[in-house]
């Protein structure tokens, strides 16, 4: 009998002394975590992290998006700024190929007024082969407004004798106003000075008298 108890006592000893008993694996507690938080918070916690980070790179993405718009809106601008630049120099450079003679032509105008006026205050009957000098002289001034009036045409310089015409407040500077039979109202009438233009441009315009209703 006695010794059937140091037995037992002695295997009792040995269940309690057990590591087994002393603690539990880590594998079995943390499956008992899981068990206890659920497997859900986990999978949680990851889906929140990335959606912060979405939301960044979003963020990040619509500023540099609004950068490229604001870059290229300012490129487009230059660009745009460039060529009204270079359109402009373009169109200077050429209004000065045309029209940077027109002080030298307007001076030159004066010449072939007095040239017309010439040939025109000599007596036509006059001008005949018995006064031979009256006419070389006559020929001479006919020839030299002939030939002044083809170097004004051949840099543009037109002349502008508008008689008869309707009044063009851009090529006329109307002197007075007058009845004049047999003419329009508001129609050239009378040319006392002859105009010019030059390129399409009036250099000066003519001097004339209008008709109008009697």
């Amino acid at each position: 009998m006695a010794s059937w108890c140091v037995r037992a006592v002695r295997q009792s000893y040995s269940v309690l002394a057990s590591p087994a008993l002393k603690r539990a694996p880590p594998r079995l507690m943390c499956t008992a975590t899981q068990q206890k938080n659920g497997p859900g918070s986990v999978e949680e916690a990851e889906k929140t992290e990335q959606s912060t980070a979405d939301k960044v790179l979003t963020e990040e993405k619509g500023q540099l998006e609004e950068q490229l718009k604001e870059m290229t809106d300012k490129y487009k601008r230059a660009l745009a700024d460039t060529e009204n630049l270079r359109t402009r120099s373009q169109r200077m450079v050429e209004d000065a190929k045309l029209y940077g003679i027109q002080s030298f032509c307007k001076d030159l105008l004066e010449v072939a007024d007095i040239l017309e006026k010439a040939t025109e205050s000599v007596p036509k009957e006059e001008v005949t082969s018995q006064n031979p000098h009256l006419k070389n002289l006559y020929d001479g001034l006919v020839m030299t407004e002939v030939q002044i009036q083809k170097v004004f045409m051949k840099h543009g310089l037109v002349k502008i004798n508008p008689e008869g015409q309707k009044f063009n407040p851009y090529e006329h500077e109307a002197l007075f106003q007058a009845p004049v039979e047999g003419k329009e109202p508001g129609t050239v009438a009378v040319v006392t000075k002859v105009g010019y233009k030059i390129h399409g441009r009036t250099l000066r315009p003519a001097l004339v008298g209008v008709a109008k209703a009697s």
